[in-house]
């Protein structure tokens, strides 16, 4: 199992528009065969970082996802126009 962490911060006045990207793409994700489990979170302290927790069955689950038209929709031509920083975190399973 691989869970990714995504760490970002978006230009202030973008927060409302990456808010509705993160719920379009949880709904679409969350569908998708091999995605456990896929939650996007906001900040308390600061409303501009935002993180998404992740996890898939495996590498190819993953794959999968980054190739959907929707993640080229509301990440490629989406997310990412609106992101100051990222930092990511790819994770696997202990045992």
């Amino acid at each position: 199992m691989l869970a990714l962490i995504v760490n970002f911060s978006v230009r202030a006045g973008d927060e409302d528009k990456a808010r509705e990207y993160m719920c379009i793409l949880e709904e679409h994700t969350r569908r998708e065969p091999g995605c456990r489990q896929y939650i996007g979170h906001q900040s308390t302290d600061d409303p501009r970082r935002f993180l998404f927790y992740e996890l898939y069955d495996d590498q190819a689950a993953l794959d999968a996802h980054r190739a959907s038209p929707h993640y080229e929709r509301f990440v490629t031509n989406g997310l990412l126009k609106l992101i100051e920083t990222r930092v990511t975190g790819l994770f696997q399973t202990v045992s």
